[in-house]
């Protein structure tokens, strides 16, 4: 542990932050940047970010021996999380008190204490900043504390101007800055009505303090649709306050009509109707073609009618498995069991559609650990990454598929050298429908469906996936399971 904090690194660093920040850049890359410039200066050996929306967090960046967690879910009932989001703002923790298997991870690698603070705004906690040490004494440097309660700080003014930020739009920040907020007491009254609730509602300031809500009130850490009396629907989700007094804080935003469900619903529909014209005028095409000059055709124009059929039925194979994999999200899905990471692997590869197959390298350590999750539902992960990877990347790249494992986790990535992807885009990949381009201006196919589904197989095994772009050009994809 250092004597003392790099104050003049640390201030270096943090001017060409906002220097990034001067010059456009937001988000996810700033974030990351100003994680990177805190760790040596403080003496850390890593740190890392959760960011925090009603439904839990999530560890959206993280530096040093910490980067295997970029990705992981952080359940909001978690006795770790609860300590965290509890208590004073900041404050030094020993990792081997921390309640749960986040504490013992930790240990495993070697982290044993961790100065934490917590990112606030207006008394919302909109994520956590930690600084891992390897040594246990609880005496801190001079200014760790003041430090990392600083960049917290710091962190919590970019939520604040919501460039970029949060990660995740359903984060507590959209809600409490841009829409109604308000705080009720034990007995539900209001305490505070912010101007956004006013115009939301209709209800002047004077008009609801020390009253009840217009509306329900959904138990804490809950979401509700709720029809306001003039037809007008909001989005309505509480959480408690820490500290005494038992106030609960409200956030709800305008959805008239349901706007945001009827986009979603008209996105899904458009794109799937799109998405299997393609593949179906192409089979019944050749399969027309076939029926009606197969006598003039050659041997080889009929194998490579066929073989092209067959790439089509593929394809419109897996689109349907997506939404009917989409259309059944919320339903429980297979027990984990252990099995065999590496022969469950070489089994996927040689599924794999042929043109694929040939791209890919295959790289499984001896002895490695077995993984506890559905080996059935690898064989959908790693397609759905491989044929992203394909997608992306040049037909004469080679798509590498590498597996491990340590203490508590075994990994598989998939990486490829194609056009790689932006750090403000890792997060936003995985949401339902999201494309990195739109419109007309596309130039390439996909619903937006893969990551999306591939994140909630793996995250219903109790594991998490992350992307990152790839050193030398391309995007790695790294799936970590519990060890079985």
């Amino acid at each position: 542990m250092p004597e003392r904090t790099d104050l003049a690194a640390l201030i270096t660093g943090h001017g060409r932050v906002i220097e990034m920040i001067n010059s456009g850049e937001a988000g996810l890359p700033v974030l990351a940047r100003l994680l990177q410039v805190v760790q040596p200066a403080i003496g850390a050996a890593s740190t890392a970010f959760v960011e925090f929306a009603p439904t839990g967090g999530r560890v959206i960046a993280a530096t040093g021996g910490a980067e295997w967690a970029v990705g992981r879910p952080v359940s909001p009932t978690d006795p770790a999380t609860v300590c965290l989001l509890s208590g004073p703002r900041v404050r030094d923790i020993r990792v081997d008190r921390i309640p749960g298997p986040i504490g013992a991870e930790l240990v495993d690698r070697g982290l044993r204490r961790m100065v934490a603070a917590r990112a606030e705004i207006g008394g919302l906690t909109v994520g956590s900043l930690h600084a891992f040490y390897p040594d246990d004494d609880d005496s801190t440097a001079a200014g760790q504390h003041e430090v990392v309660a600083y960049i917290a700080s710091c962190i919590a003014h970019m939520y604040s101007d919501q460039s970029g930020l949060p990660v995740h739009g359903d984060g507590p920040v959209v809600a409490a800055l841009a829409d109604g907020l308000a705080v009720v007491d034990r007995d539900g009254r209001v305490r505070l009505w912010n101007p956004a609730a006013a115009q939301v509602t209709g209800r002047s300031v004077a008009e609801s303090l020390n009253r009840a809500l217009p509306f329900p009130l959904p138990p804490s850490g809950q979401v509700l649709d709720h029809r306001l009396p003039d037809g007008r629907w909001i989005k309505i989700t509480s959480g408690e306050l820490p500290g005494p007094g038992a106030l609960r804080v409200v956030t709800f935003r305008d959805i008239t009509d349901q706007q945001l469900r009827d986009q979603d619903r008209d996105l899904f529909v458009a794109v799937t109707s799109h998405e299997l014209r393609t593949p179906v005028t192409v089979i019944k095409g050749y399969a027309d073609t076939l029926t009606e000059h197969w006598d003039s055709l050659t041997e080889a124009d009929r194998r490579q009618a066929a073989r092209v059929i067959g790439q089509r039925a593929n394809e419109l194979a897996r689109l349907v498995d997506r939404l009917l994999t989409s259309a059944t999200e919320g339903r429980p899905g297979e027990p984990s069991v252990p099995f065999d990471l590496g022969e469950a692997l070489r089994a996927a590869v040689a599924d794999l559609p042929t043109d694929l197959r040939r791209r890919v390298v295959l790289d499984v350590p001896e002895g490695l650990p077995k993984a506890l999750g559905s080996r059935q539902s690898l064989t959908t992960v790693l397609t759905e990454l491989g044929t992203n990877a394909d997608k992306y990347s040049a037909p004469d790249t080679p798509i590498e598929i590498t597996a491990g494992g340590n203490e508590r986790t075994v990994s598989l990535r998939v990486s490829d050298r194609g056009i790689g992807i932006r750090p403000e885009h890792v997060e936003r990949a995985f949401d339902r429908f999201w494309q990195g381009e739109s419109g007309d201006r596309r130039g390439y196919p996909g619903a937006g469906l893969g990551l999306y589904l591939v994140r909630r197989i793996v995250e219903q095994q109790n594991g998490w996936v992350s992307l990152r772009p790839r050193e030398g050009g391309g995007t790695v994809a790294e799936v970590r399971l519990p060890r079985g």
